[in-house]
């Protein structure tokens, strides 16, 4: 296996960083800060973060197959087309829910985007950190992020077992995913909302975005939402 390399590429935090998503036409990475109210790309070619901003906690970015790309806004669906910086409702839920929001969204291979208030997921190891987002590799195995954990573990999903851990420099580590050219590269988001400045003094990167290389394996590429 190559040797693991670990590299921080943003030079600014987000509050909380979530769902990435590698855009292989623009050669660059999606990702929102939910309580920063901001979709984000990072341009793999000039390093450089671009970023539009929401006007509520936006919890889910995903490709769009006709072009552009769509999120989960509050309780909204809606399209976001960048280079206008335009943001169109598509379907709106629970209206009558002022505190309700969106928790997180995916694409399935079908092009439906799913979304959901609550999660329910598997308590993955006995330990203080909490299992958070997530992606798979070409051979099927697990990778997750676990927040407060500072970690991406690699689980065989049939047995459960642990087949690796990375370790990033932060503690809060929110989710991840597969890109670059090949998807060989690893893309972990990270959030700093609830640190003191004694913690962040310890941890300066809170929130920013890292790259993993290295890893020996590749991931699928993200289904695009077919609307």
């Amino acid at each position: 296996m190559s040797s693991v390399k670990v590299e921080c590429v943003t030079s600014e935090g987000c509050r909380i960083g979530e769902s990435p998503v590698w855009d292989e036409k623009e050669s660059a990475l999606l990702y929102v800060d939910i309580s920063g109210r901001k979709v984000c790309r990072w341009s793999s070619l000039t390093q450089q973060v671009q970023d539009v901003s929401v006007d509520a906690p936006v919890s889910s970015v995903a490709l769009r197959r006709s072009g552009d790309y769509v999120i989960t806004l509050g309780t909204r669906f809606a399209a976001l087309k960048w280079k206008e910086q335009l943001i169109t409702t598509i379907a709106h839920v629970d209206k009558d829910k002022a505190n309700n929001r969106f928790n997180d969204g995916k694409v399935d291979p079908a092009g439906r985007y799913f979304a959901g208030n609550r999660r329910s997921i598997y308590k993955l190891e006995k330990e203080e950190s909490i299992p958070d987002g997530m992606c798979i590799d070409t051979e099927g195995k697990l990778w997750v992020a676990c927040y407060d954990g500072g970690r991406v573990i690699r689980l065989d999903p049939e047995t459960g077992k642990r087949l690796q851990t990375v370790k990033l420099p932060v503690d809060k580590t929110t989710s991840c995913c597969f890109g670059g050219k090949d998807y060989s590269e690893m893309f972990v988001t990270s959030a700093s909302d609830g640190m003191d400045k004694e913690w962040l003094s310890r941890q300066p990167q809170a929130g920013r975005i890292f790259k993993i290389t290295g890893l020996g394996v590749k991931g699928v590429p993200p289904y695009p939402f077919a609307g």
